[in-house]
């Protein structure tokens, strides 16, 4: 009688502990297909494929559905943006303005569309979807302006594969694996890449983590990097003797012909 005594109290001080346990948000684990990208002669893009699992505490398979958000970010860059404007015929610079810090690569691949799997308000505060980018100004800006100039450094990246939205991108195994693929393209600036990972469920970001991608040259273009990095005086030089020498060079071999 005593033994089943103590059983039943036992069980009764481990209710909280299993009321807390399901309380708990997921597990999200990670990873990368690759964790370094070399950059060599002739480098044409590279492809990542960003999967892992989310997970109860206890280890087990998520008790509910969710959704993945996917975030590959590149280094940031400061950068400087002119409008052009046609006068009397001609193209010329008009407006200007600067970022501080802008992301030289930004890719999102997401289950669904963004605006069915948060608000605009959770979208803002995470920066989930190019729309949601927030590029620090150079000093003050008129709000108008700066909405112009971000639309246009967004259309422009895009253009060039730099900045990537692709909604319905992600695929869920079984309510647990998840997969996601992003292109690398050809013009990726070599640095650290940070991809974020995102489970939401109701709206909410219930758990995060985040894996990191080196970029780097190697071979001759990072040797070239390299030295115009350590020695930029000189390569400066070089680069303007070896211009007015191929011009020299070019010269004598038209006259010859």
């Amino acid at each position: 009688m005593m033994r089943a005594i103590c059983l039943a109290l036992l069980a009764l001080m481990a209710l909280p502990q299993l009321a807390a346990a399901q309380d708990r948000d997921p597990i999200l684990v990670p990873e990368v297909s690759q964790h370094e990208v070399l950059v060599r002669q002739g480098f044409t893009g590279a492809q990542l494929l960003l999967y892992g699992a989310i997970l109860d505490p206890d280890g087990r398979r998520a008790s509910s559905n969710y959704d993945i958000v996917v975030v590959l970010r590149g280094p940031s860059e400061a950068i400087q943006l002119r409008e052009k404007q046609r006068f009397a015929g001609v193209w010329i610079n008009a407006e200007s303005t600067s970022f501080r810090s802008a992301p030289s690569f930004y890719a999102l691949v997401s289950s669904r569309p963004i605006d069915e799997i948060v608000d605009e308000r959770t979208a803002a505060i995470y920066e989930l979807g190019l729309e949601y980018l927030q590029l620090s100004p150079s000093g003050t800006i008129d709000p108008e302006k700066h909405t112009r100039f971000t639309e246009g450094l967004v259309d422009l990246r895009q253009r060039s594969a730099l900045y990537q939205q692709v909604e319905a991108g992600v695929t869920i195994s079984g309510g647990v694996l998840y997969q996601a693929r992003i292109n690398l393209p050809s013009n990726v600036i070599v640095g650290r890449y940070v991809a974020e990972t995102f489970a939401i469920r109701d709206g909410r970001v219930i758990a995060a983590a985040s894996s990191e991608v080196q970029v780097r040259k190697e071979g001759f273009d990072r040797e070239v990097s390299e030295q115009s990095q350590k020695n930029s005086f000189a390569y400066g030089l070089l680069a303007v003797a070896l211009s007015v020498f191929m011009g020299w060079a070019a010269g004598r071999l038209f006259a010859l012909v």
